[in-house]
């Protein structure tokens, strides 16, 4: 009979380092995030850092700004909004700290869990894999897709319709060209207020919505915004 020791696999000493490693790393990962949790709790707001792995590229300060108070202004107080593969206006409205908005993030980088119930793990490669109570409850869902592709448009607009009111409004952040698609999707329109990110994008962005979206706008502080980010040597290569 063999013994049980025999039976044991010995792990080589460079297999052994790196489940070491790996391990320090997954804990030093949910100390973080469990750090991070506890200042969400108590109002403290995180400066989450892009991940462009994740095809993450932040707007400005005033891009996120304009956007969140023009979302509230839509809304109402009381309304209720989805940010889907938004987490920078999701940030924004959080800032503006109204009791009464009801908001949720829709979100596949789980950095964002620390926002407890309002956070959803969100794929949307898998876009009906949502809380089926959280069908058509939406006043106004604003989608930025991680990805210009045809695929990955296409599949977050049957997110955004999954969770959007009847008579719900809907706001798309995306790249130019995709504008055809987005209108035969869901008959969205470009606006001409147009997304600054933090980091100049070679690929020119839009916004795109169901309603007019430019009379909640101060479109003429929005220039400013757009004059003061203009980068003549960019030459980053927008995918989101």
């Amino acid at each position: 009979m063999v013994s049980v020791e025999e039976e044991l696999p010995e792990l080589s000493s460079e297999t052994f380092s790196a489940l070491a490693e790996f391990y320090k790393e997954q804990e030093e990962r949910e100390t973080l995030q469990r750090e991070a949790r506890e200042r969400v709790q108590e109002g403290e707001d995180i400066e989450w850092k892009e991940d462009w792995q994740l095809s993450q590229f932040w707007y400005s300060d005033e891009t996120a700004i304009q956007l969140a108070k023009a979302v509230v202004d839509i809304v109402g107080e009381g309304g209720r909004v989805a940010c889907v593969s938004a987490p920078t206006l999701y940030r924004a409205l959080k800032k503006l700290d109204k009791a009464n908005l009801h908001l949720s993030v829709f979100e596949y980088d789980n950095r964002f869990a620390v926002y407890g119930s309002e956070f959803h793990f969100y794929d949307y490669k898998s876009p009906l894999d949502i809380d089926r109570g959280l069908r058509e409850q939406f006043d106004l869902v604003f989608a930025d897709p991680p990805f210009l592709s045809e695929e990955c448009l296409t599949k977050t607009m049957v997110t955004v319709k999954f969770l959007s009111k009847e008579q719900g409004k809907v706001v798309l952040c995306t790249g130019a060209i995709m504008a055809d698609l987005a209108n035969r999707l869901a008959g969205l329109t470009a606006c001409k207020f147009k997304p600054v990110h933090q980091n100049s994008l070679s690929n020119p962005f839009h916004c795109f919505a169901s309603f007019d979206l430019d009379s909640h706008i101060d479109l003429d502080s929005h220039i400013t915004d757009l004059d003061s980010h203009i980068d003549p040597d960019s030459h980053i290569e927008q995918t989101s």
